[in-house]
């Protein structure tokens, strides 16, 4: 199943072909044939038990590692045939791990988005940029957060200002490492809501979500890819790829899958 089902008129945005991975120290393999297609306005979960791959997929197509072998398209261009660092900048990234100074107010911290940088280069942002982090502020619903330092926020509130600021390149492709990452049931509720609005309101954009739980995708997820071991288990449209059976070949134990009004839950099976 390669995910493409009713999709092909759509622009590709990321495409792996035949990639393989190994630890440059060690020889060890990561990814093993991976083929992989993301396309304009689709929006992925990343699934799959720890060392599965996952972290090092995300890498590919964010353009911060290089394949063994096969190849990597993204956003038009082949990896080893363009500078990255042009093409990073077209990316949006999150993590909960990028280090933001705790100083730095919500509007200064997607400020930074601008130019990519920790800390801000106050000389690159005119009237105009400002304003578009004042509205991409608005747009996530987080404008209270403005004057709010980002050290005190919430991680929710953290989570979503990342959003912002790496939607300040205006990117075709978002990339979302485990943003829900020690969240609480209100803030990843918020966070998921974040999610389904962004999907609404910007038709061409598409992201890629790595998650552990199944609870945590949006309603917008429109496609799932199953890693096992560095090789894709399944890869298509979200009720395709997340049944009991896929799901428990992936993780090598009974899984229950159930969804209602667009959410899923899973769990392990055997329980009355």
């Amino acid at each position: 199943m390669d995910g493409n089902n009713g999709t092909g008129h759509r622009r590709v945005v990321a495409a792996l072909d035949g990639v393989g991975m190994r630890r440059h120290t060690t020889g060890q393999v990561i990814l093993d044939n991976v083929g992989w297609t993301v396309r304009a306005g689709e929006h992925w979960a990343l699934l799959g038990p720890n060392g599965a791959g996952k972290t090092s997929v995300l890498r590919l197509v964010g353009a911060t590692a290089f394949p063994t072998t096969g190849t990597v398209d993204v956003l038009g261009h082949r990896l080893g045939r363009v500078d990255v660092r042009e093409l990073r900048a077209r990316i949006g990234h999150v993590s909960t791990s990028q280090r933001v100074p705790g100083d730095l107010t919500g509007h200064t911290t997607v400020l930074t988005g601008h130019t990519g940088t920790v800390q801000p280069l106050w000389k690159s942002y005119d009237d105009e940029v400002r304003e578009r982090a004042g509205t991409l502020l608005a747009e996530l619903q987080i404008k209270d957060l403005a004057d709010r330092p980002y050290g005190v926020c919430s991680g929710g509130q953290r989570a979503r200002i990342l959003i912002a600021r790496a939607l300040m390149a205006d990117p075709a492709l978002l990339l979302l490492d485990e943003p829900f990452n020690a969240l609480d049931l209100p803030s990843r509720e918020d966070l998921i809501d974040t999610m389904r609005h962004l999907a609404l309101n910007r038709p061409g954009l598409s992201t890629v979500t790595v998650t552990h739980h199944l609870e945590e995708l949006s309603p917008a997820i429109s496609h799932a890819l199953l890693l096992r071991e560095g090789r894709v288990l399944a890869a298509g449209a979200v009720e395709e790829v997340l049944t009991q059976e896929r799901m428990t070949d992936c993780f090598g134990r009974p899984i229950e899958v159930s969804r209602h009004a667009g959410r899923w839950l899973a769990r392990s099976g055997g329980f009355a």
